[in-house]
């Protein structure tokens, strides 16, 4: 049981870190600092030269993105192999268990089948020995009164 619980543990906290590692990987996506102009130029340049300026921004806030994603895959393959992994164990014990639970069931159909041997050879051996002397009760006939019996000489009916 107890092994159970620990189990539970590993597993939660194998959890809780792959959350962790993607709560960090989500607050380091999101502080994507645009830089602030002071005197922010006027015009079509200073759209194109924003523009530039940004998709630097953008093709850095992706990279993030995609290391949100690994990290997020990588904490799943950790879960994933930590609980294969435990329930490779499970199968393991459980398997320890029953094997000896098939050996015991074994041992103990083969001590039925002799003791049902045993009791069938006792049948045919005393059968014929009861069978007469049940047949000596039944026809051993004694005609007698029970003590009980009172006799009575009275004819008036």
């Amino acid at each position: 049981m107890t092994s159970q619980s620990q189990g539970i543990q590993q597993l939660l906290q194998a959890e809780k870190r792959a959350k962790d590692k993607l709560e960090e990987a989500k607050k380091n996506s999101s502080h994507i600092l645009l830089p602030v102009d002071p005197d922010p130029p006027k015009g079509e340049s200073a759209f194109l030269e924003a523009e530039v300026g940004n998709s630097g921004l953008v093709v850095m806030a992706m990279g993030k993105g995609k290391r949100l994603k690994q990290a997020k895959e990588e904490a799943t393959a950790e879960i994933d192999h930590y609980r294969l992994h435990r329930e490779k164990d499970f199968r393991h014990k459980q398997s320890n268990v029953m094997g000896s639970q098939g050996n015991l069931t074994a041992k103990i159909d083969e001590g039925t089948i002799a003791k049902i041997r045993d009791i069938t050879n006792r049948y045919h051996k005393n059968m014929e020995s009861v069978m007469g002397h049940l047949l000596d009760k039944v026809y051993d006939i004694n005609p007698e009164f029970h003590p009980n019996y009172a006799y009575t000489t009275d004819t008036s009916y």
